[in-house]
């Protein structure tokens, strides 16, 4: 697994297979193993395509700083436009999973001449967290000394998930904390790379799914039946969608 100092930060990645460029991007408290290794995305994807698949910033093998002036949506997607030039590829395809789909949002409104097509998955207008409010109770509980001084179910309910993936969860109290951009839904509108939205169809840890894909004229959204947040990235339609999608996408 090789890595790259992006800004400073070292960044892990995998660049397995052949053929045009994918790139992927994990979920907040994932790694590129966890939400495209073990469901199977890698396996899909590189007998066709060179699969590039990076721990964020904050996780996995990547550096893991404290400090949440180094986090946000621009810095970690900046992180990806950094990859590519650092892998020498001009444009690339795009998968990204929940916060890593929130990082393909600012690079399809900052970089779409680097993007060719892309994907989000697990994500919706209201990502599940913009309330000042939540996000703050859930860095208290990633800082908190254990889990049974946590009071709201929803902080105590990232803080499992945090644990259970082996976390440093100082670096996603930093990320949860750090300053969020509000998205200018004009900035959607003018987007014109291909998007291709896929949420589970229980998928209750977002907002309300039907609004993002109307903010983005060149997207069309697909419900997986079934799935909810965890379940989705192993869904056989995701990958079979993702597939149709990609033969299609524009040169």
């Amino acid at each position: 697994m090789p890595s790259f100092l992006s800004d400073g930060v070292e960044i892990w990645f995998d660049d397995v297979g052949a053929g045009d460029p994918v790139v992927l991007v994990h979920g907040w408290g994932s790694t590129a193993q966890q939400n495209f290794g073990d469901t199977g995305w890698i396996q899909m994807l590189s007998p066709r395509f060179r699969v590039i698949a990076m721990d964020c910033r904050g996780h996995g093998r990547s550096a893991r700083p404290h400090r949440k002036e180094l986090y946000g949506r621009a810095q970690m997607s900046g992180d990806v436009i950094r990859l590519l030039d650092h892998l020498e590829i001009a444009r690339a395809l795009i998968i990204g999973y929940s916060m890593g789909a929130s990082l393909v949002i600012e690079l399809l409104m900052e970089h779409p001449n680097r993007l060719r097509a892309a994907v989000l998955g697990g994500i919706a207008y209201d990502d599940g967290i913009e309330d000042p409010v939540l996000r703050a109770a859930i860095s208290e509980a990633l800082l908190a000394p254990s889990r049974d001084a946590i009071k709201d179910p929803t902080a105590r309910a990232y803080r499992r998930f945090a644990e259970s993936a082996g976390n440093d969860l100082f670096a996603l109290a930093a990320i949860i904390s750090a300053p969020r951009k509000f998205i200018d839904p004009a900035k959607l509108a003018r987007i014109s790379v291909p998007t291709l939205i896929v949420v589970g169809a229980n998928d209750d840890a977002i907002g309300p799914h039907d609004e993002l894909p109307k903010l983005i004229p060149a997207s069309r959204i697909v419900k997986l039946e079934g799935c909810d947040h965890l379940t989705a990235p192993s869904d056989l339609l995701f990958k079979d969608e993702v597939a149709q999608f990609f033969a299609t996408a524009p040169l």
